[in-house]
Parts: C-alpha cells; structure tokens; sequence
C-alpha cells in the first residue's frame, strides 16, 4: 500500500514543479523527496518526472495520477483542518478565469463564502495573459484552460475539472445530416453546416475536428464571437452549429433546442487547472482554492 507521505510529496513536486520547492513545502531535505519519490516510482513501475533545467517536468503517467489522487488528499486535509475560523475569509481574492466558466460555474461556487466576509475580485480573460499576471503577482489564483509554461516560475498547477465538448446544433441542422454518410464520412457528412465560433482560428472546432476525425474543418464561418455564451445564443438561433463544452450547452440540449450531432465512443476532454503562486499563501486564498476544489469532485465532467 503507498504511504500517504509519498503521494504527498509527489503532488508538491507536480504542484511546484520542482523538487527543491517541494522539499521547502513539506520542511524536508531535498535528498529525502528524491528518495520519497523514487520510491513511489518503483512502487508504480513507471517514472512520475523527467529533469530538466526549468525544474521537474511530468509523465502523463504523473497528469493522470494527479488528477486521480489530488482531490481525494485536499479532501483529506480538508477535513482535517479548522475552515470554521471566519478569520481566514477575511481579505480580497484576486481570481482570473474564462468570462463562460466564472458566470456559470466558479462564481456560484464562492458566492457563499462572500456571506463570511470574502470579498472577490475577478478578472476576465483566457489562459495566457492571466497566468502572466499571476506570475507577475497581480492575481492570488487563476483557473487555467492549460497546464503553465515552465518559463513561468513560481506557480503551482493542480489539475482541478475535466471540461467536455460537444458538437450541437438545433433540430433543423441534426436532421440535414445523412446518418448513414456521417458514420462513413463525417467530415462530408458535416460539411454543409455555417460554423459559429468564438475565434477566427477555430481553436475549440479545429482541435475537435483533428481529434475525432484526422482533419480540419472545411465547413464555411457564419458567425465569429468571443464569448461561449454568445456562440450558444446564435446556434440556438440556428445561424450555424459548433462545439461546446457540456455544462454550457446542456440545459439547451434538455430543453430540445438543442441536439448532439455527433457522438464519440471517448468524449473529449480539456483539463482546466487551479493555479496558484508558489509558498504557503493567505489564508483566504487557501479557502478559495479548498472550495472550488470541493466543488469540482461534485460536478464531473463539465
């Protein structure tokens, strides 16, 4: 069985992105988490981290391991810990997120914790500019669309709610597409449909289309805006079709306006992360962290 002590210093290492920061964390030496780790390595029969200049660089045999056993030990230190004192609420939360992701899931999430005296400010923005101001200190947590670069020092990534896409449309669009040719062909099955999306690059449909079917899409652009919610709104109103995640596009897909148009024997996912600075942190940040952490073991895949 491995000791509780071992996957504790593995998630420091992941979180921290290197072995020295993690021996800092946990108030041990260096030699004594290269020992830990090695040891959890053999146990699993497989190697966690690769070294490199920028620090410790996960497996996907780490990502996955992460994701499987991280919330079950914040849950852990959860509940072991004292979160009644109201004191540890007390402060400003600088959070940066997805303007999609904070309306619908975080802010629903936190707004409690502003009745014990939490006041939140929140930044809106995608990934890359907001994991730069959190470097930069202007930001206490950001939830992250991408594991950060390494370039990035001083951030820890815990690996926080799997997000699943979809490929919808309204009734009308579901039914000009060729059953028969959309299992044979999808890409020409799919190819008459108008794309709405919510960039020029197509960076939710093309990473769709590659993943499910080895190509681009060819499908013309009816409509391009930058905001999920507005992508939603326009395929409702049957200007085009496109891909989204689960938790914007259900209560649409309940309601009938909405139908999947293509379904995939493995959903594709996006792993969002939590990302903090590195170090102990305030105490009302740990809070916002422990929450949305909570939160997320309840939701699934989003």
């Amino acid at each position: 069985m491995t000791d509780l002590d071992l996957l504790t210093t593995f998630l420091e290492i992941y979180r921290r992105g290197s072995l020295t920061a993690a021996a800092t964390a946990r108030g041990i030496s260096q030699p004594a988490v290269s020992g830990q780790l090695a040891r959890l390595e053999d146990q699993l029969g497989d190697a966690l981290f690769t070294r490199s200049r920028n620090g410790a660089e996960p497996t996907e045999r780490a990502h996955e391991f992460a994701r499987r056993i991280g919330p079950h030990l914040d849950g852990l230190r959860h509940a072991l810990a004292d979160d009644t004192d109201e004191q540890d609420c007390r402060g400003t939360v600088r959070v940066g997120a997805a303007s999609e992701f904070t309306a619908v899931r975080l802010l629903p999430a936190l707004a409690p914790l502003t009745r014990r005296g939490l006041r939140l400010r929140v930044d809106l923005d995608v990934a890359e500019p907001l994991l730069a101001r959190l470097a930069d200190g202007e930001l206490d947590l950001v939830v992250s669309s991408t594991r950060p670069s390494a370039k990035l020092r001083g951030l820890a990534a815990v690996p926080f709610a799997d997000e699943e896409f979809l490929l919808v449309g309204t009734p009308t669009a579901a039914r000009s597409v060729d059953p028969r040719r959309l299992a044979e062909d999808p890409v020409a099955a799919l190819a008459h449909l108008p794309l709405v999306t919510y960039a020029d690059e197509l960076p939710i449909i093309r990473r769709y289309w590659r993943s499910e079917f080895q190509r681009r899409p060819p499908n013309p652009v009816s409509v391009v805006v930058p905001d999920l919610r507005a992508v939603l709104a326009a395929v409702i109103a049957d200007a085009g079709v496109s891909v989204l995640p689960r938790y914007l596009a259900e209560p649409a897909l309940h309601a009938g306006s909405l139908e999947q148009l293509h379904r995939t024997q493995v959903p594709p996912l996006n792993t969002l992360y939590l990302v903090t600075r590195t170090g102990p942190g305030e105490p009302a940040v740990r809070v916002v962290h422990r929450r949305l952490l909570d939160h997320a073991s309840t939701w699934g895949p989003l």
